[in-house]
């Protein structure tokens, strides 16, 4: 490895379980929209993760969703019933192929799920309290979940991490981000119930809870060597009333008192400011690596297009710098840091290079035709 200034984020990195990852460079989350309709990946994504995997230390799947009644995206795949787990093997051995260790996000979408997506065309969430859509409108009114089937996705999620484990991966994602169910159970504005599940903050934190007790127990009850167990949270909501950066704080205090082996912040933008909840004016990445400080390691996220980027990102204080959009542009990313490259890391999207990006159609037709999502050198 040559020895430059970007070295720092090709530094090995040891989680408290003791697992190590040969650098601090993460592929993040991205839905890919490719898998079959049985929810078995297809061969068109396990060709895309190949050609992704062998840079970062750690790759992390798209979500895929631990019961049926919570699929969230067409093409997306699953891990709701043992036949999967053939599958699922496939992917975690195509990452971990490439000297990557491999992470599955789990997931529940909740209200956000499209109905069409769903056996009965009906959303769930906590609460009937539609989500609030981009430029005005509402999306479907979802119905509340009962109390056994709470308890039941609750299980769903461990049972989703013994396939995994099955399956061989390293390690499981908690999706608590983005808007989907976990967060909703969280969110003052998606839950408004009078149960043990709802109310104050503290019934809010009881679902995000629970998930990551049934995660944790199925790990130690199926794997045999160790395991990793990470959540992604989304900070704030734009929402009123919506989670606030005083929430966001109570969260990041709960789950490492629960104890996990990592905090994933999902952000757009990595330096993006609070809306509310704090007084403190900067980045709301900094308050959170602060927050959790000594209790669980951070990974950021958030238009880290550059080598510059990424490691003014790592100066931050946060121990794992995930790439998503940038190893959709440029998978060699890491590569070309590690040879002393970084100039010739591409940032823009070469919209006449799909083949060589080895990009899937569903995924390849969402990135071209979603004005602003990605740079585009046209």
């Amino acid at each position: 490895m040559l020895k430059t200034e970007y070295s720092p984020l090709l530094e090995t990195f040891r989680f408290a379980n003791g697992v190590e990852l040969k650098n601090r460079l993460v592929m993040a989350p991205m839905t890919n929209f490719s898998s079959h309709e049985d929810g078995a990946v297809s061969r068109e994504e396990l060709d895309y993760y190949i050609r992704r995997s062998g840079g970062a230390g750690m790759v992390i799947t798209a979500c895929v969703y631990v019961n049926r009644g919570g699929k969230g995206f067409p093409g997306e795949f699953g891990a709701d019933h043992d036949g999967l787990i053939p599958s699922l093997r496939e992917l975690a051995d195509a990452i971990k192929g490439q000297g990557a260790k491999a992470i599955l996000q789990i997931f529940h979408g909740g209200r956000q799920c499209p109905p069409e997506q769903l056996p009965d065309g009906q959303p769930v969430s906590a609460s009937a309290v539609p989500s609030e859509l981009p430029g005005g409108g509402t999306g479907p009114v979802p119905r509340p979940l009962t109390d056994e089937e709470i308890t039941g996705i609750i299980a769903d999620f461990g049972e989703a991490t013994r396939r995994a484990i099955e399956a061989g991966f390293d390690g499981v994602e908690i999706h608590g981000a983005n808007g989907y169910l976990v967060q909703q159970f969280f969110s003052p504005h998606s839950n408004r119930r009078d149960d043990r599940w709802g109310g104050d903050l503290q019934k809010r934190l009881a679902f995000p809870l629970a998930v990551l007790r049934s995660v944790k127990e199925a790990v130690r009850e199926h794997a045999r060597e160790a395991f990793i167990v990470g959540y992604r949270f989304s900070p704030e909501e734009p929402e009123t009333p919506g989670i606030t950066m005083a929430e966001t704080f109570a969260l990041v205090d709960a789950l490492t008192a629960e104890g996990l082996d990592y905090l994933h912040v999902s952000l757009m933008e990595l330096w993006s400011l609070p809306r509310r909840g704090t007084e403190d004016s900067r980045p709301r990445i900094d308050q959170i690596v602060d927050r959790a400080a000594g209790k669980a390691p951070v990974i950021g996220v958030g238009s880290l297009y550059t080598a510059a980027d990424a490691l003014k990102a790592l100066d931050s204080g946060i121990s794992l710098v995930a790439l998503g959009r940038p190893l959709l542009i440029d998978p060699d990313w890491v590569q070309k840091l590690a040879e002393g490259r970084a100039n010739e890391i591409k940032t823009e999207l070469d919209t006449e290079a799909q083949a060589e990006l080895v990009i899937p159609d569903p995924l390849w037709r969402a990135l071209v035709h979603t004005p602003g999502w990605l740079p585009l050198k046209q």
